[in-house]
C-alpha cells in the first residue's frame, strides 16, 4: 500500500477531520487531496521533488501532507516554532524549492546569510479550488521516500530521516495491531502534526481505520477538556506533561469516555503513572519511538501494563539489547536498544557516514540504554550520551530523576553530568518545585541519601521555574549542561 491510500475505502459521508466548527468528510478529504495534488503538479511538482510544510495543526496540514505524496513528491514537515535561520538550514539541506504554509514568513535575510535561494511559499488559501490539469499518476513504489522528518537537533544540526511509504504504513498497522482503532472511534490530535509521534499515532492510525479525528490547533488544557466533552473523544495520545495536567486538573468523570491514554515523546515518571491509574481507573499506555523508526518501536498493551516499561516491541518490529561488540545481552542486562523492521528509515539525507553508523550491522542503533525482562518488556535506563561516569561508576540520570519525582514538593526534575577535575564528571540536578513550595539543597540531599547509593546523589542542586523542553515535552539536557556551567560560575562568586 502507498501511504496516501490509507484514506481510501471509507464511507464518503463519514466525518474524517473535525476542526473548530467545521467537519470534513472522507469523501471531501479524498477530493481535496486529489485537487491539491493536481494544483501542485501544475505548479511544477515532479516525482521525487521535496516540498516543505509549515503550519500549526489544522485540516489543511493533513490535506497538504497527503497531497504532496499523492502528487509524487516528498513532504518535509517543519516545526512551526523554528526561527528563520533554522528553517533556511533545512530548506538548503533538503533542496526545497516550494513550501506550503498557512501564512507566509520572511526568510529573505536568513537565506541571504547562507547564500540560499528562497523557496516559493504557497499559502493554503491559494490552493483552494479545482485545478484544470489532470493528475499525472506517477508510478510509485512502497520503498520510495515519501517524507523526511528532521530530528530535533538537540545534539547538533538536525538530520533528515528519510521514511518510505512502507515505513509509514507498516508502523501504523503495527501500532494499531496492539492498540486497536475502530471506525466509530473519535481521536484527539493535540500533539503537533509535524512531529512523527503525532503523525503516526494521532493522525495515520485513525485515518487508516476510518475513525474521526478532532484537531486541536495548539495545546491548551481548558480547550482540550472542552473538545473531549463536546465530541466524546475516546482516544488520546500525548506527552507526560499533558498526562500530568490531566492528573492535576481533571475529574474522573470528565475523562470517563476515553478508553485509551497513550504517552510517549519523553519518559513517564512512575509516580505519575501510578497516581493516574489510581485516580482514573485506567492505565497510561507508555510507548517508545524515534523518528528513524517512523517512530513507534514498542508500547504497553492494555491487557498487561508494566509501569516503568515501554512495553514489548510491536509485532513486526525486532528489538535487540546489544553489548558494545554487537552481541545480545541476557534478560536484565543493560545494553544499547537496537531496532530492525519495516518501520526503519532508509537513512539520513545527505549524510552517508551518519547513516552507516546509525544502521551498522543491519540494526538501527538508537543510542538508548535499556534491558528486557523475561517476558520481553523493555525498560529504558537512559540515553547512552546522558550516562554519567563519575569516579569510574556508571550513573543513570533517570534513576535519580525517578527518586526526585517521589518527593511531594518536586514537580519536575532533570539530572545531568557536569565536568569535575577529580571525578571526571559530577552529578547535577535541576528541579522545579510545586507552586509556593520551599525546599533547600540539604533537604533534597538527605531525602536522596535515604533512597540511593551515596555516589549517585547529586553534588550540585539548582532550583528553576521551568526546564527547557522541545515541542514534545522532552527535556533539553544539552541546554541544561550549558546552563550548569553558567550557574556553577555564578554560585562561586
Amino acid at each position: 500500500m502507498l501511504y496516501h491510500e490509507i484514506i481510501a475505502g471509507h464511507p464518503d459521508e463519514k466525518a474524517a477531520l473535525i476542526f473548530k466548527d467545521s467537519i470534513m468528510t472522507y469523501g471531501e478529504l479524498r477530493s481535496a487531496v486529489e485537487s491539491r495534488a493536481c494544483f501542485l503538479q501544475a505548479k511544477g511538482l515532479a516525482k521525487g521533488d521535496r516540498v516543505g510544510l509549515l503550519s500549526k495543526n489544522c485540516p489543511d496540514f493533513a490535506v497538504s501532507y497527503l497531497a504532496v505524496i499523492r502528487a509524487g513528491g516528498v513532504v518535509v514537515p517543519f516545526n512551526f516554532q523554528l526561527a528563520a535561520r533554522e528553517i533556511i538550514y533545512i530548506v538548503k539541506d533538503a533542496d526545497l524549492k516550494l513550501m506550503l504554509v498557512r501564512q507566509k514568513i520572511d526568510l529573505a535575510e536568513a537565506a541571504a546569510e547562507i547564500g540560499c535561494e528562497e523557496p516559493l511559499q504557497l499559502e493554503f488559501a491559494e490552493m483552494a479550488g479545482m485545478s484544470e490539469n489532470a493528475l499525472i499518476d506517477y508510478e510509485l513504489h512502497e520503498n520510495d521516500n515519501c517524507t523526511i522528518i528532521y530530528t530535533s537537533g538537540t545534539t547538533g544540526k538536525p538530520k533528515g530521516a528519510m521514511l518510505t511509504h512502507r515505513n509509514l504504513v507498516a508502523n501504523t498497522r503495527e501500532f494499531t495491531g496492539v492498540i486497536p482503532l475502530y471506525a466509530d472511534d473519535i481521536a484527539l490530535c493535540v500533539l503537533p502534526m509535524y512531529h512523527c509521534f503525532a503523525w503516526t499515532v494521532s493522525v495515520s492510525g485513525p485515518l487508516l481505520h476510518g475513525a474521526s479525528l478532532v484537531i486541536q490547533e495548539t495545546y491548551i488544557f481548558k480547550d482540550t477538556m472542552g473538545l473531549i466533552a463536546k465530541h466524546g473523544v475516546n482516544f488520546f495520545a500525548g506527552v507526560p506533561t499533558m498526562i500530568q495536567l490531566f492528573f492535576k486538573g481533571a475529574q474522573a468523570e470528565e475523562l470517563a469516555p476515553i478508553r485509551c491514554f497513550i504517552s510517549g515523546g519523553a519518559p513517564l515518571p512512575q509516580i505519575l503513572a501510578d497516581g493516574f491509574r489510581k485516580k482514573f481507573g485506567k492505565p497510561v499506555l507508555e510507548g517508545y519511538g524515534l523518528s528513524e523508526a517512523s517512530p513507534v518501536v514498542s508500547v504497553n498493551p492494555a491487557s498487561k501494563v508494566k509501569v516503568g516499561s515501554i512495553g514489548p516491541a510491536l509485532p513486526g518490529v525486532t528489538v535487540m539489547i546489544q553489548e558494545e561488540g554487537g552481541g545480545e545481552m541476557k534478560p536484565g542486562e543493560v545494553g544499547e536498544l537496537c531496532v530492525r523492521g519495516a518501520n526503519v528509515m532508509l537513512g539520513y539525507l545527505n549524510l552517508p557516514e551518519e547513516t552507516r553508523q546509525a544502521l551498522r550491522g543491519g540494526w538501527l542503533h538508537t543510542g538508548d540504554l535499556g534491558y528486557k525482562d523475561e517476558e520481553g518488556y523493555i525498560f529504558i535506563v537512559d540515553r547512552l550520551k546522558d550516562m554519567i561516569i563519575s569516579s569510574g561508576e556508571n550513573i543513570y540520570p533517570r534513576e535519580i530523576e525517578e527518586a526526585l519525582y517521589t518527593h511531594p514538593l518536586i514537580e519536575e526534575a532533570a539530572v545531568i553530568g557536569i565536568p569535575d577535575k577529580l571525578r571526571g564528571q559530577a552529578v547535577c540536578a535541576y528541579m522545579v518545585l510545586s507552586e509556593g513550595a520551599v525546599l533547600d539543597r540539604k533537604e533534597v540531599r538527605k531525602y536522596l541519601l535515604e533512597r540511593l547509593a551515596a555516589y549517585k546523589v547529586p553534588r550540585e542542586f539548582f532550583f528553576c521555574t521551568q526546564l527547557p523542553k522541545n515541542s514534545t515535552g522532552k527535556i533539553l539536557k544539552t541546554a541544561l549542561r550549558e546552563q550548569a556551567l553558567i550557574d556553577m560560575v555564578n554560585r562561586k562568586r
